[in-house]
């Protein structure tokens, strides 16, 4: 489960890719596959959740890892390749890594 707090080592990527609103799905599937398929496995990974645009255009991946070094690994295991490649026919990428810097939970009584 992905949980976000601040002042933990670790390395969040918020991957936007926009697309086609006949594509999300495809894009949505695409990136299930892969982080099922291999990612989820890769030394590393914390987590990661997938989000989609109410209008179609855009997938979200919420991503959390122990280091930019786990991360290029996985970026260069050849088995989500596929994934990844045939999501770039039908989508842009807009990557951004970040580490969290503050959280605000109101839901503390």
């Amino acid at each position: 489960m992905t949980q976000i707090n601040a002042n933990e080592s670790i390395l969040t990527f918020i991957n936007v890719f926009k697309v086609e609103p006949e594509n999300q799905q495809r894009v949505i599937e695409l990136l299930t596959a892969a982080t099922e398929g291999s990612v989820n496995s890769a030394p590393g990974f914390i987590s990661c959740a997938l989000h989609k645009s109410i209008d179609g255009t855009k997938v979200t991946m919420y991503a959390q890892w122990k280091s930019l070094e786990h991360y290029e690994a996985m970026r260069n295991d050849p088995r989500p390749l596929p994934f990844f490649k045939e999501a770039l026919t039908i989508a842009t990428f807009d990557p951004g890594m970040y580490e969290v810097v503050k959280t605000f939970d109101f839901t503390k009584a």
